[in-house]
């Protein structure tokens, strides 16, 4: 049914939005690409199945310790990965690009060697409840997935504008130096902001494990190239593209999948991306980040 494929598709696409609002924020304030944050995101979902299906504790447990352990990773990332490569000398601009790479590929060999390569149940007490509202069948996983999604889209929006902290990180967006000069704390905030899009990862993780009941050490790579495409769609840095591209990913890709053929489920998304594109090169809010500098 339509309208249960429209459930499906938002539930995918909150969780694309909240992987690409990781990528958002560190575009938006280093401009790099961080290509670890895709296996950021895996460590997350597995620090989910040790939580909840090996130790059998509660969700919001596996929660807290998600975030906990990519917050940690995400310091590191900031302080071994990237901040030694900030502003030296003869230093590429391609070179932080280059360590995150090396990151992910670190952390995905690190969870092979771990893990294995097979697939592992997420197991929760969420899965088999269902709720049928006429003839539509709403899962709460869904439900939770969406109101968590929304959430974090809201408060992440009221930081941004309306923070002090939030403020800092958009002037040091807009120009580095200046806002140092102005007095911002600009090692701070860059860290600040590369631990928010790890968390942000790591609960994207959580929800991922949850909806589809299976984690591998592959899938940091999948949703890796998902979150940027989509940063791509919405405008580079601007955190609403974000939100938006990810909810038209996920709505594409179900629609493919219950209509379509589900093999060229990825291929045809992204051959959507590329039509958006050229009527629009800059994403569907480019021009709005253009003129207000995020």
């Amino acid at each position: 049914m339509l309208l249960e494929q429209i459930i499906n598709g938002i539930t995918l696409g909150s969780i694309y939005a909240i992987v690409a609002l990781g990528f958002t924020l560190v575009f938006g304030v280093l401009g790099i690409i961080n290509m670890a944050h895709g296996e950021i995101f895996m460590i997350g979902a597995f620090i989910g199945v040790l939580i909840t299906s090996v130790l059998g504790l509660p969700l919001w447990i596996a929660f807290i310790a998600a975030i906990g352990v990519t917050v940690i990773l995400g310091y590191m990332l900031e302080r071994i990965a990237l901040r030694p490569l900030r502003g030296k000398q003869g230093v590429s601009h391609l070179a932080p690009l280059i360590s995150t790479i090396g990151v992910s590929i670190l952390l995905e060999n690190l969870s092979h060697h771990i893990f294995g390569a097979g697939n592992h149940p997420f197991r929760h007490s969420f899965a088999q409840i269902q709720f049928q509202v006429g003839s539509i069948t709403v899962y709460l996983v869904q439900i939770l997935i969406f109101v968590i999604s929304i959430t974090l889209m809201v408060v992440l929006s009221y930081w941004l504008s309306k923070t002090k902290a939030g403020k800092a990180l958009r002037a040091t967006a807009e120009n580095l130096e200046t806002a140092s000069l102005l007095g911002v704390n600009t090692k701070r905030t860059i860290t600040t902001t590369v631990i928010i899009a790890s968390a942000l990862g790591g609960i994207a993780g959580i929800l991922v494990g949850m909806a589809f009941n299976s984690v591998n050490p592959q899938m940091g790579l999948s949703m890796g190239l998902k979150g940027l495409a989509i940063i791509i769609l919405g405008g580079m840095g601007n955190v609403k593209g974000a939100m938006a591209g990810g909810l038209l990913l996920g709505l594409a890709e179900t629609m493919i999948v219950a209509y379509g053929d589900s093999g060229y489920r990825d291929a045809v998304a992204f051959i959507t991306i590329i039509f958006i594109l050229l009527l629009r090169p800059q994403g569907i809010f480019g021009k709005n980040t253009a003129e207000a500098g995020r």
